[in-house]
């Protein structure tokens, strides 16, 4: 396919901390197995916001531009050769990490820790929110009629709190608490529903987010205090526990989506015996544990890095309704107006809960 000749390629670029600028792009050319997606819908993920903040996370420095975002879906609009599954028109919801499909990782099933991959918007890799972004054709996922792409862009966190649920190892009745309100921990908890939990507990200090989630796949939810002027994190930690089992009871599984020490901690503090914390939140590469807690009550405590096999199977959650994510696009951008879209996640304005930038 021939695109028209004044077609532009314009792209959302990080050029250095702060500094966000459109610029325009050549259209990407294919190779074997890719696909060309006229990007549609991108979500704004904290990632995304963290790199524009601080120009990393951990490891992943910014060295040079690039383009972010990958929380993405889009329309075929050219298929590079080898491409058998996909045609021009359709649209698809993209998983924006390509793994190399040959090392051991990948052959047992866990392409997410492939030491390989190529993760889009996570340096130097550039990321999806452009015009035109070419993406390998297995790696991307059609979309029923009825499923719109902007709720094919949210796939991306979904698989998040797909594979949390996972790792949790959540079963029919069990009881799950979650740290974090925002996007992630929202879906992680309607994650945890759709897998059979029968009750969900959500905690966070933000009292807006709290009365959003009780429309949204939770059972309670719990405001947590801010910790006192000089008090340890530790101290907090277990006053907020006995807090919070005031009202609500210790937990099969614990997902903390927040990174903080102080949620860690409660979320070892809060597990049953013999339950599991999962953690999904990237806070201080090192942290202080309850240890004698860990080891005493044997509460595994498991690592989440992104997610694998997750696409197909929130594609036909999408699909049949069982996880609704219509209810979390708060807000919506054209791409001509990406920096102020930045700038209202930043500070958190009129509710926002999952803000787009639409193509």
């Amino acid at each position: 396919m021939t695109l028209p000749q004044d077609e532009i390629n314009q792209c959302v670029v990080l050029r250095e901390k702060h500094n966000i600028v459109l610029e325009n792009r050549p259209i990407p050319e294919l190779g074997l197995g890719d696909v060309l997606i006229n990007v549609k819908a991108t979500g704004i993920c904290g990632s995304d916001i963290h790199y524009w903040l601080h120009g990393g996370i951990g490891d992943f420095q910014l060295k040079a531009p690039m383009i972010l975002g990958h929380e993405s879906a889009g329309i075929v609009a050219d298929v590079g050769p080898g491409v058998k599954h996909l045609k021009v028109g359709d649209r698809v919801a993209l998983e924006p990490g390509v793994a190399c499909r040959l090392c051991d990782q990948c052959k047992s099933g866990r392409y997410n820790l492939c030491p390989e991959m190529s993760f889009a918007a996570t340096p130097p890799i550039d990321g999806t929110l452009c015009n035109y972004y070419k993406h390998a054709a297995d790696f991307c996922f059609k979309l029923p009629d009825h499923v719109s792409l902007e709720e094919g862009a949210l796939i991306e966190p979904l698989s998040v709190g797909i594979h949390s649920a996972r790792r949790a190892n959540i079963k029919s009745g069990d009881r799950v608490i979650v740290f974090g309100a925002g996007p992630v921990g929202l879906l992680c908890a309607a994650a945890a529903k759709a897998a059979g939990a029968g009750h969900v507990t959500i905690a966070d200090l933000v009292p807006s987010r709290l009365e959003f989630a009780k429309t949204y796949y939770t059972d309670s939810q719990v405001l947590l205090q801010r910790p006192n002027a000089g008090e340890p994190n530790m101290e907090y930690s277990r006053r907020m526990t006995q807090e919070i089992l005031k009202t609500e009871e210790l937990a099969d599984a614990v997902i903390d989506c927040t990174g903080a020490e102080t949620c860690v901690q409660m979320s070892v503090l809060l597990s049953k015996n013999g339950g599991s914390v999962v953690l999904v939140g990237m806070g201080g590469s090192v942290q202080a544990l309850p240890i004698s807690e860990i080891s005493s009550r044997e509460v595994d405590i498991k690592g989440i890095f992104r997610y694998c096999n997750t696409y197909a199977t929130a594609v036909k959650m999408l699909a049949s309704g069982i996880i609704d994510v219509k209810p979390l696009i708060t807000h919506s951008y054209p791409l001509s107006d990406s920096v102020e879209a930045f700038k209202h996640v930043k500070e958190g304005r009129d509710g926002a809960i999952k803000v787009q930038i639409i193509g």
